[in-house]
């Protein structure tokens, strides 16, 4: 018998209303996620990839359709479903190691086996030197890490990711871009990534999935078959970006005309 995905996106719509408007930003969305999959889904603004994030992650139902996590209905935020933000979410008011411990602690977890977990968590994403520092006091970079730290100490399943180093400097990127790799690879984690950039998501996934506008829906999907660590500067990867942005371009192009 074959193993359930971790993710099944049936048919998923989204509708808003407002003022009086209604306006579909997401239709027929279908989107099936293996078990340790990293799948990065990339599209042009308002084609939706937010709001299928978001409906993934508990915090808004679907319009129309189902969402199932492990053949069952997602209906709401939960641990095993960890949301990382571009603008981090931590809290301010807390340290490094505070930050990472909050969920853990708010279920009661003993403050020994507390710390262990912290611990492991805090080296794993660099930042022993920094545990005890506040959120203000961290780079960037420095805050990302403690945001997937967190979503990791609280014994996430799947990790959703949206534009998290959009607003990073190009070498801190890169270099997180790595690190999460790293870390995706040790923990076995299932990673739904959103991004603009083809090139991050050729870099990250197993497979790319381009979303398209008007409105917001699966236009196609890409498995990257490029052996991994992978060479941005490599003849077998820019072709592989040449042939995603042509099909990218060709999606919008369609709908513009």
């Amino acid at each position: 018998m074959a193993e359930l995905p971790i993710l099944d996106l049936r048919n998923v719509g989204k509708v808003y209303e407002l003022n009086d408007q209604r306006i579909e930003a997401l239709r027929d969305a279908n989107l099936v996620v293996e078990k340790g999959e990293f799948v990065c889904l990339i599209g042009a603004s308002g084609c939706g990839k937010s709001t299928l994030l978001r409906i993934v992650a508990g915090f808004e139902p679907p319009s129309a359709g189902e969402a199932l996590m492990w053949d069952k209905a997602i209906a709401g935020p939960a641990p095993d479903r960890g949301m990382v933000f571009q603008d981090y979410g931590l809290f301010p008011w807390l340290s490094v190691r505070q930050n990472i411990g909050f969920g853990p602690a708010s279920r009661g977890l003993p403050k020994a086996e507390l710390r262990v977990l912290v611990d492991r968590f805090v080296d794993m994403v660099g930042l022993t030197r920094f545990a005890d520092a506040y959120p203000h006091q961290l780079s960037g970079g420095m805050k990302q890490r403690v945001a997937i730290a967190r979503v990791l100490a609280n014994d996430a399943e799947m990790v959703l990711m949206d534009e998290p180093f959009g607003a990073l400097d190009a070498m801190t990127r890169e270099r997180l871009q790595d690190e999460l790799l790293d870390i995706w690879q040790r923990t076995k984690l299932t990673v739904l990534f959103v991004t603009h950039s083809i090139e991050e998501a050729i870099f990250l996934a197993d497979r790319v999935v381009v979303m398209e506008p008007g409105p917001g829906r699966i236009a196609s999907e890409h498995r990257i078959e490029l052996p991994r660590p992978r060479d941005v500067s490599s003849p077998e990867f820019n072709a592989v970006r040449r042939d995603l942005s042509a099909r990218l371009h060709s999606h919008h192009g369609k709908k513009a005309a």
